[in-house]
């Protein structure tokens, strides 16, 4: 890390600096420290949370998922410790699986606040580092748009399986074919329910709007590469675009992000989301459990793959017509899972009309 030029993270719409701690990390337990010195405590801003004065001092609440307590409990509870003696407060901290709020109280205001913002650096870092558990995805799996893509597989076996790398097993499953909007990390019921929430606000603040409360006919046509070089492919996806030639399904899919991202429930990826629909992935081919969405971020994502030459499938499909579907929803699917069509499971819903 560049002492000088130390990484930005970006909290409740402030942005803190990631400093550079050297101290011994344990085997078993990630520990990080992103944090002002003990004397450092007393121009902290407060303006992103609520810190209230009570009668033996002052107290804030943080809301965090049961899974983060033990990174803020730390190694035989050292970080807890550190955190209390270097802010002069106290962190009470719920039972491990028990939902509820972080507690931290002070005499001091100075130091109340401290505490929370170095518990809230804290708990983003950690939150970037888990795998993610839901995503937000438009279904492409209605039986005519299976059948084609089921065309699609078997006629480049027929003519592309002797090509380096193309088989069988890299190929969707066609029950769970969909695009990716953004990937989130749900860690507790509270946290689906909040993002179940915002999917309705986004209908009626501009999801309506955009679509007049019907739905978007997009045709799927054609397919592309995701890499530099389509003799060394890992993940061919089939184009996706509007019917009538219109942008209003990217303008769903973007401002969504933006709002997800925004409330912090999801990190910003790209400038503007990418309308693709996986066909064919090298991750398929290690683990048939893998979720199917390449471009997701998380630990399980990328491992040792195994390239294919698309040079041909590229050639002899690139306009491959796949149909047209009728979108009417956006869903936020649960990860490693399957309803009974077979797509993913369905953690909430918002409904065009």
């Amino acid at each position: 890390m560049d002492v000088l030029r130390p990484p930005l993270i970006r909290i409740g719409g402030r942005v803190y600096r990631k400093n550079l701690i050297q101290e011994q990390a344990f085997p078993h337990e990630e520990e990080e420290d992103f944090c002002t010195g003990p004397g450092d405590c007393t121009d902290e801003p407060c303006d992103a949370f609520v810190v209230e004065e009570t009668e033996r001092g002052f107290q804030c609440r943080v809301e965090a998922p049961s899974p983060f307590y033990k990174y803020i409990i730390g190694k035989k509870g050292e970080t807890k410790k550190r955190l209390e003696t270097e802010t002069r407060t106290s962190i009470s901290i719920p039972k491990p699986g028990v939902e509820g709020e972080i507690v931290i109280t002070g005499q001091q205001r100075s130091g109340v606040i401290s505490a929370r913002t170095r518990i809230d650096v804290l708990l983003d870092s950690f939150r970037k580092k888990q795998p993610f558990t839901h995503f937000l995805s438009f279904a492409l799996n209605q039986p005519a748009i299976q059948e084609k893509f089921l065309q699609f597989k078997e006629e480049v076996l027929e003519k592309c399986s002797k090509d380096h790398g193309v088989s069988s097993s890299l190929f969707q499953n066609p029950a769970k074919l969909h695009l990716t909007l953004g990937t989130l990390v749900l860690l507790n019921e509270q946290e689906i329910q909040k993002a179940c929430d915002l999917l309705q606000r986004c209908k009626e603040d501009f999801v309506d709007q955009i679509t007049g409360g019907q739905p978007l006919t997009v045709e799927v046509a054609g397919v592309e590469y995701m890499n530099d070089d389509p003799a060394m492919t890992d993940v061919l996806y089939a184009k996706v675009h509007m019917k009538d030639g219109s942008d209003r399904l990217q303008m769903v899919a973007d401002q969504l992000v933006e709002r997800f991202v925004a409330s912090g429930l999801m990190l910003k990826e790209w400038d503007r989301v990418k309308l693709h629909a996986t066909v064919m992935n090298t991750l398929f081919r290690k683990d048939p459990t893998e979720e199917r969405n390449n471009t997701m971020t998380g630990k399980s994502s990328f491992k040792e793959r195994e390239s294919f030459n698309g040079q041909n499938i590229l050639k002899l499909f690139e306009n491959f017509h796949f149909g047209e579907v009728q979108l009417d929803s956006v869903r936020l699917s649960q990860r490693f899972s399957s309803d009974a069509s077979g797509y993913y499971a369905t953690s909430g819903q918002l409904c065009f009309s």
